[in-house]
């Protein structure tokens, strides 16, 4: 009887694996099925795509797609490819996750090692902050953009994105450092550290999981903005997102899908990038601060 009920669970079991992974089968097949199909156009030629399956394999796989989307490929009236828009993005990415990733350290120390009166209703208000839609801030951001002369910049951009940022950097960095031990940092007051010390010498260097989930989150959501960029900036001065949309939209000449392929792949590589290489400590960073103890 024993033998028959295990022979039934491992059936079960073998079954519910079959449905569970046939299943995550299907989804990835959907998943990737579009990015399978920007990849292989990519490398195909205009008539190879006119004529061709869309999910076929290149016949004459060609990386001149490539080569024009990256350097000569036009957006608007300038035909320089997409390199120089690629620039203004990583000037402007770098920046601002570095600061609004410090920024929300330092105040997630403050709220919850040295807080001070009132500091509850500050955290709400930050809070608060995180869910104003970007529309609703438009026109108060451009006036105060021009009135400190950073209007049309990258600098100004980083400044955007630093401050709308800085709730949820202060979110993570709030909720992690909340299970930090606090007898670690009374020691250290008792020891004659201060501030900046405790900070920089105790906190930080054991802030590495929420550092990697801050910095994957603000790389991923300022890298793939595109209402700030086209509010905010103009001409040569845009960043990637808005250049890929120029040119995806263009309406002189033939329309080179494999270029838009190509210039779409490259515009995402560096989010992907980020994902493939630190994203298995992306959830593991997040629920490091869930439990205290």
């Amino acid at each position: 009887m024993s033998a028959r009920v295990e022979s039934g669970m491992a059936g079960g079991s073998l079954a519910s694996k079959i449905v569970i992974y046939g299943l995550l089968l299907v989804f990835a097949v959907i998943f990737l099925t579009p990015l399978f199909v920007m990849l292989i156009t990519s490398f195909k030629t205009l008539d190879e795509i006119r004529d061709g399956n869309m999910l076929s394999l290149p016949q004459h796989p060609t990386i001149a797609p490539w080569l024009s989307a990256w350097g000569t490929a036009c957006i608007g009236l300038t035909c320089g490819g997409i390199k120089g828009y690629f620039g203004n993005s990583i000037e402007m990415v770098v920046p601002a996750v570095a600061i609004s990733t410090l920024l929300g350290a330092i105040n997630g120390y403050i709220l919850t090692k040295w807080r001070f009166p009132g500091h509850k209703p500050v955290f709400a208000l930050m809070l608060f902050a995180c869910f104003i839609p970007f529309q609703a801030v438009l026109i108060p951001v451009a006036r105060v953009l021009g009135m400190v002369g950073l209007g049309n910049s990258i600098a100004g951009l980083v400044l955007v994105h630093v401050i709308y940022g800085l709730g949820f950097t202060t979110l993570f960095f709030r909720n992690y450092y909340e299970a930090f031990p606090s007898e670690l940092v009374r020691a250290a007051q008792i020891d004659g550290a201060g501030f900046f010390q405790i900070f920089s010498r105790i906190l930080l260097p054991a802030s590495g999981p929420i550092i990697i989930v801050t910095v994957i989150f603000q790389f991923t959501n300022i890298w793939n903005d595109f209402l700030f960029g086209s509010s905010f900036a103009s001409g040569d001065g845009v960043p990637m997102t808005v250049a890929l949309n120029n040119l995806v939209n263009t309406s002189t000449g033939v329309k080179e899908y494999n270029v838009d392929m190509a210039a779409a792949i490259i515009a995402a590589f560096p989010t992907l990038f980020v994902y493939v290489v630190a994203g298995r400590y992306f959830v593991r960073g997040l629920m490091a601060g869930a439990v205290k103890g």
